[in-house]
Parts: C-alpha cells; sequence; structure tokens
C-alpha cells in the first residue's frame, strides 16, 4: 500500500467513530441541547463492549451491553438536562469524567491495565466486498472494513433523510429554533428533546464498539482521545447539516491520518500527534469568522 493509500485508510478507520458521534449529535444540536457528553458516551460504548466480551465471551453480548449503558448515559443527560433543567455543560463533564474513572477503578479490580478479548480476531468480522475489493486504487481502501465501519457511511443517508424528510425531524428542528411556537403547536419539546439526546447516544455507542472492539479487540482507559470533542467541532462548523458536517469530520480525520503517518517517519513524532486538534481550532476559528461576517447588525449599533 503506496503512502497516499496507507493515509486515506488511515483517514477511513478515524472517521467512522468521528462519524456516529457526529451523525448522533446533531439531532441534539437540532433541538438546542449542547450534548456534550459524547465523549463520556463512546468511551462507555468502548469500555462497556470490551468488558462484556471478556467476560461472556459473546460477540451479541458485548453489542448490546455497550448499547445499553450508552443509552442508560442518555437518559441520565436527559432526565437531569431536560426535565429537571439541570446545566448541561456540567452534566456531559460529570460524565465525560465519570466514564474513565469506573472504567479505571473496574480495572484496578481486575489487576489489568486493559482490557482484552484473546479468544476474538478482528479480521474474522470484516467485510470483504466482491466487487470492490478487486479495485486496483479502491478495493484495498474501501473494502475489509469492520461491519459498524460502513453503518457509519450509511448512517450519512439515513440521518439526512430522518432530519429533512419526516415529521419527527422537522419537529425536533422546530423546537431547537422556537420552543414556544413548538408549545404553541402542541408539540411535547421535552419528548423531542429526549429523543434527540438518545440518538446521540445510540450512535456513540456504536461508535466506542467500533473503535475498541471491532478495530482492536483492546480497551485502554480514554482511548477515544478527543475524539466527542472533534464530533462537537464538526457539528458545530456544519452547522448541524449533516452533509457538511461530515465533511469538517472528513477534514479533522484526514489531519489526524496525515499526523499519524508523518510521525511515523520523523523523529518529532509525539509534536506532529497534536496537528489534529491544531486544525480543530483553526477551523472553529475561520467558522466563527465567517459566520460573524454573515451577520447583518441591526439598530443602534448598526454601521451606517
Amino acid at each position: 500500500m503506496s503512502a497516499i493509500d496507507n493515509i486515506i485508510y488511515q483517514s477511513v478507520v478515524y472517521l467512522a467513530p468521528v462519524l456516529l458521534c457526529v451523525l448522533g449529535g446533531i439531532f441534539a444540536y437540532k433541538a438546542n441541547v449542547l450534548n456534550i457528553a459524547l465523549e463520556g458516551m463512546m468511551m462507555a460504548g468502548a469500555f462497556v463492549s470490551m468488558l462484556a466480551a471478556n467476560l461472556t465471551n459473546s460477540l451479541p453480548a458485548a453489542y448490546l451491553s455497550a448499547f445499553a449503558v450508552c443509552m442508560a448515559l442518555g437518559l441520565v443527560f436527559s432526565v437531569l438536562g431536560v426535565t429537571l433543567k439541570g446545566n448541561v455543560i456540567v452534566i456531559g463533564l460529570a460524565i465525560n469524567m465519570l466514564v474513565p474513572a469506573v472504567a479505571g477503578f473496574i480495572m484496578k479490580i481486575m489487576s489489568v491495565p486493559s482490557i482484552t478479548w484473546s479468544e476474538f480476531s478482528t479480521s474474522s468480522i470484516v467485510l470483504n466486498i466482491p466487487v470492490i475489493q478487486n479495485i486496483p486504487l479502491l478495493g484495498p481502501i474501501l473494502s475489509g472494513h469492520p461491519p459498524i465501519t460502513y453503518v457509519a457511511y450509511l448512517m450519512i443517508a439515513v440521518m439526512s433523510v430522518l432530519m429533512y424528510q419526516t415529521r419527527f425531524g422537522i419537529h425536533v428542528r422546530v423546537v431547537g429554533e422556537s420552543e414556544d411556537t413548538a408549545v404553541s403547536l402542541g408539540l411535547k419539546t421535552n419528548m423531542y428533546k429526549i429523543a434527540a439526546i438518545l440518538i446521540g447516544a445510540g450512535c456513540c455507542a456504536l461508535a466506542g464498539i467500533n473503535l475498541s472492539l471491532e478495530r482492536l479487540s483492546l480497551y485502554t482507559n480514554n482511548m477515544t482521545a478527543g475524539r466527542g470533542f472533534i464530533a462537537i467541532a464538526a457539528i458545530y462548523c456544519g452547522r448541524g447539516k449533516p452533509l457538511s458536517c461530515t465533511l469538517y469530520a472528513v477534514l479533522f480525520s484526514l489531519a489526524n491520518a496525515l499526523a499519524e503517518y508523518f510521525s511515523l517517519q520523523v523523529s518529532a513524532s509525539l509534536l506532529l500527534k497534536v496537528v489534529p486538534y491544531v486544525v480543530m481550532v483553526a477551523v472553529l476559528t475561520a467558522a466563527s469568522i465567517i459566520n460573524r461576517r454573515k451577520v447583518r447588525v441591526r439598530g443602534a449599533f448598526s454601521e451606517h
């Protein structure tokens, strides 16, 4: 595999969990809820999937356990942040700190620095697409990925249809744009906000499973490495539009793949690992400046 092929392949690998968090998080964004707990929910999915797999030796049990725990975290976030009107930033940060703490405590009890599943091989679940895998350049890049990676890309179309072509998506956007209007229309605003949060929680479960179980068959604490925050950045840069947010997620993933590749070629490898986060800050800054220029200030502070 050439250098360019390797970079593109690594971008695809890195993109899948980020993209799932992005596509799940856009509904909370559209419902005017800042779900900053995407990082913690993805970490919970990664940890619980590996823990369940290690204890039960069952792949379905690993998937279902991770999904159930992430949905439970989504419900906790919803009850505290939506029903009880708590500060969603504080609640989200609490979840982000709680998950690695609990994971670390359990691994301490197990006397292991990481959780693995020795009886499972990640190569056993990869999907080799018959036609695509024989294409000279695209085959090695697009084929040979685990199932959730392909689910992530299919979700772009699914989430776009759900948001813009269904009554549920329209109602979520109405709740986010004007909650008073939604109430006057008889919509149960809290119900739509909670549903939006739970969609994100479910997607984060898939992201965590893909990251730990499907790709590495390994969990180490904080292995998400800020992917949830990168997803939040992509959502805000793309303003909650599935295709726009996907493009920003691709940009961040490509930056990470380039950093990983060049870190193997030069001595300053640790310095290059900050490149994706520098790109994230730069893109957020540029997006904020562009959006600010589009605003037309009226009234006493307008320019004459």
